[in-house]
């Protein structure tokens, strides 16, 4: 039996108290934390989850799914990866104002293998620490942005046509028995100098966070350099632009994400490798 499978079937044999009904219930409506309690606090809070606490969020989707058709909508969307790992949203919130809208949504990420050994508290942490980060220096960009508009001769009028939107997100690039690979993205409407993208790869049996290297080998960024050449020139093709003929370094820093398939897809920003306009260019390295 391998590891994933010990978990999943420790998971699966977890007792459910009878009272435990009436616990969800008050937990549930403590889903919203009052106001006196820091994001820290609740941050902090929600990691010391085990097993049986993972195993009574799954009764309190379930309730809530029979009694919110809000929270069943919400719900819908939520990735579901096995037993082993789930992704859920953490915290969602949206800010208008007459002149600039904030979308977020942290997620957070619940391993139920102990063998993570505190990977899915750090890594949590990081997440949700960069998914602020980047909506309050977003902001900040923003209206240091249209201070400039209107000190250069801007009216408010022509500014609030700008709808400036900042939105931070996550998305499930792949889910299996073996891997779970994330992404985590921050965009701002009128600018792309400023787009981020965060990638989570995860090892559900070995627990431990993917790199490039696990996958590939010693020789990856030889291997990826070989691979992108040879689909150069189809994506040449598709495109009907011209790509760079010298190709960006690979190394730790490189984004990549995990596709159902199980393969590393690269992923190089706008100008690594071909103009602009090209916009982001993902290769698939197959193994």
């Amino acid at each position: 039996m391998t590891e994933l499978e010990k978990a999943r079937k420790k998971y699966e044999e977890i007792p459910i108290p009878e009272e435990l009904s009436i616990r969800i219930q008050k937990e549930f409506g403590q889903w919203e934390e009052p106001e006196n309690k820091s994001a820290k606090g609740r941050w902090r809070i929600h990691f010391r989850q085990t097993a049986a606490a993972a195993a009574a969020l799954v009764l309190l989707f379930t309730a809530a799914l029979n009694t919110s058709t809000a929270f069943a909508e919400g719900a819908a969307r939520l990735p579901v990866i096995g037993a082993a790992a789930r992704v859920l949203t953490f915290r969602s919130y949206e800010s208008s104002e007459k002149d600039l809208h904030i979308q977020v949504e942290i997620p957070s990420v619940e391993l139920i293998s102990e063998d993570f050994k505190g990977l899915e508290a750090s890594v949590n942490e990081e997440i949700y620490r960069i998914c602020e980060s980047y909506a309050a220096e977003a902001q900040k960009r923003a209206e240091e942005y249209r201070q400039a508009f209107l000190d250069t001769g801007g009216t408010e009028e022509e500014w609030e046509a700008h709808k400036v939107e900042i939105r931070v997100w996550y998305e499930v690039k792949s889910q299996s028995d073996r891997y779970l690979s994330l992404a985590v993205m921050g965009t701002e409407n009128w600018t792309s100098a400023y787009r981020e993208t965060k990638y989570y790869n995860f090892d559900l049996e070995k627990g431990s966070l993917v790199s490039l290297k696990d996958l590939l080998g010693e020789d990856y960024p030889q291997l990826v350099q070989e691979s992108i050449r040879r689909q150069i020139p189809e994506r040449e093709q598709e495109t009907g632009m011209t790509f760079w003929e010298e190709l960006p370094q690979i190394g730790e820093d490189t984004g990549f994400y995990i596709n159902e398939a199980g393969n590393p897809v690269v992923v190089l920003d706008p100008y690594e490798i071909a103009p602009g306009a090209a916009g982001t260019q993902e290769f698939e390295i197959k193994m």
